[in-house]
């Protein structure tokens, strides 16, 4: 897991403080905890609904807390959110542009936003369309191109006023391979010397991107380490893929000996233990007490897709 928060927050990006929020009686965000620390790239993954954007919208003032603090670079989201929008860069999950306006003329309406002056602002337009690889689309409207120049335009205005921190939601969702590959280059290029969090729930672009992974499910933080320590401690997790004759309580499985997880897809189980624990005389005795045919068993490798599946127990 990571450093303790309270530890580590003079060098912190973003300090985020036992968060809750609340839409009426549901609760979005659960107590969540945690800390990046200046210069870290790292991947918020969750299944949908789990409470990313929510998080997100929080620690870019968008969104108050109902309980808790979220701190960027010190300041507090509630007590400072004017100075803390100048510090960061946000990209929303729904890119918000507007269609009518010419690339290169919108980035002068968002610097002009964050009141960059004439001189500045000229010459911080040329770099972020050039970083953002603009060039030859700068001079058209925004509604002639394609979905994957609309987030370079998206991640243009994000970096327009050269921000400490980058926020990025879903940054690739949507897009064709091709423009994931663009834009995850484009986002490695950019990290270089910025705090990136970035949600996602596409697991080749953590394994691209991200030195860190927090995973977070129906509101709780279930996972915060750095991506080599979350593969090599799952690496050897043994996950068996079981076909019954009928449906078999899912709930009645998990309780079997040695079991960690079981996740149902289709007519298939998946059944996830720890290095060393083979569970397959217990899955044989169970069927045999409660009559059941074993139709198939096969073993499958794991992968992160796997450990963020049996983490989120098997949510999308």
């Amino acid at each position: 897991m990571g450093l303790p928060i309270f530890a580590r927050t003079k060098k912190m990006s973003l300090h985020v403080n036992h968060l809750t929020k609340m839409y009426g009686r549901q609760r979005a965000v659960d107590d969540v905890s945690f800390a990046v620390e200046k210069g870290e790239i790292v991947g918020f993954l969750g299944p949908n609904g789990a409470g990313k954007s929510t998080t997100m919208k929080i620690a870019t003032t968008y969104l108050p807390p109902t309980e808790g603090s979220v701190l960027v670079n010190g300041m507090n989201v509630e007590e400072e959110p004017l100075k803390i929008r100048k510090t960061i860069g946000y990209l929303p999950e729904h890119n918000p542009l507007y269609l009518d306006m010419y690339v290169h003329e919108y980035l002068r309406f968002i610097g002009g936003v964050y009141k960059l002056d004439s001189d500045h602002l000229k010459k911080r337009v040329g770099e972020v369309v050039e970083m953002c690889g603009l060039e030859r689309e700068q001079n058209k409207p925004i509604e002639a191109l394609s979905k994957g120049y609309r987030q370079r335009v998206g991640l243009a205005q994000a970096l327009i006023h050269n921000p400490d921190v980058l926020i990025l939601d879903e940054p690739t969702s949507g897009l064709d391979p091709n423009q994931i590959l663009e834009i995850r280059k484009l986002i490695r290029q950019i990290s270089q010397n910025k705090t990136v969090i970035f949600s996602t729930h596409i697991m080749q672009e953590v394994q691209a991107l991200c030195n860190r992974v927090i995973v977070i499910n129906k509101g709780k933080i279930v996972a915060d380490d750095q991506l080599s320590n979350l593969m090599k401690g799952n690496a050897n997790a043994s996950i068996l893929v079981v076909e019954f004759q009928g449906e078999i309580s899912t709930e009645e499985l998990k309780q079997l000996k040695g079991v960690r997880n079981v996740i149902k897809e289709g007519a298939h189980y998946k059944f996830f233990s720890d290095e060393g624990v083979d569970v397959r005389a217990e899955l044989f005795r169970y069927a045999t007490e409660k009559k059941i045919s074993i139709l198939s068993l096969k073993e499958e490798q794991n992968s992160l897709e796997e450990i963020f599946r049996s983490l989120t127990n098997g949510a999308v």
